[in-house]
């Protein structure tokens, strides 16, 4: 299950990475961003739920745990912010929602790069 895990959170960091900076060097939110924000999306939901299982402890009121679901709950706004953009066709909104992209981003990287950190120690 360990591989999965891992599998699952390196996919969602390809996904989300690749659709966050296609969408700030295109300079317009597109479909495929969207597509690629909810299979980042997805793919994270499930890593993080097969970690919790590895861990046995659950959720965990610690620096990673409070930023894991900071970065899910901000991914998922993110998704959802960018479908009703794409929904609405704001050429506004879609020509700069690549900043809040950006931070959400940042933001879903710390609990990434903690974790793999907590993983090596335990190691």
């Amino acid at each position: 299950m360990l591989i999965f895990a891992v599998i699952f959170i390196n996919l969602a960091l390809v996904f989300y990475t690749v659709a966050v900076w296609g969408e700030k060097i295109q300079g317009s939110l597109k479909g495929w961003h969207l597509v690629l924000f909810w299979t980042g999306l997805v793919f994270d939901t499930l890593g993080t739920a097969n970690m919790s299982r590895l861990a046995g402890e659950g959720f965990r009121m610690n620096f990673h745990g409070i930023t894991g679901i900071l970065a899910i709950l901000l991914m998922l706004i993110h998704t959802l912010w960018a479908t009703r953009v794409l929904a609405q066709n704001d050429l506004r909104l879609k020509s700069t929602f690549h900043r809040f992209s950006i931070l959400v981003w940042l933001i879903w990287l710390i609990p990434f790069v903690s974790g793999a950190l907590l993983g090596m120690m335990r190691g």
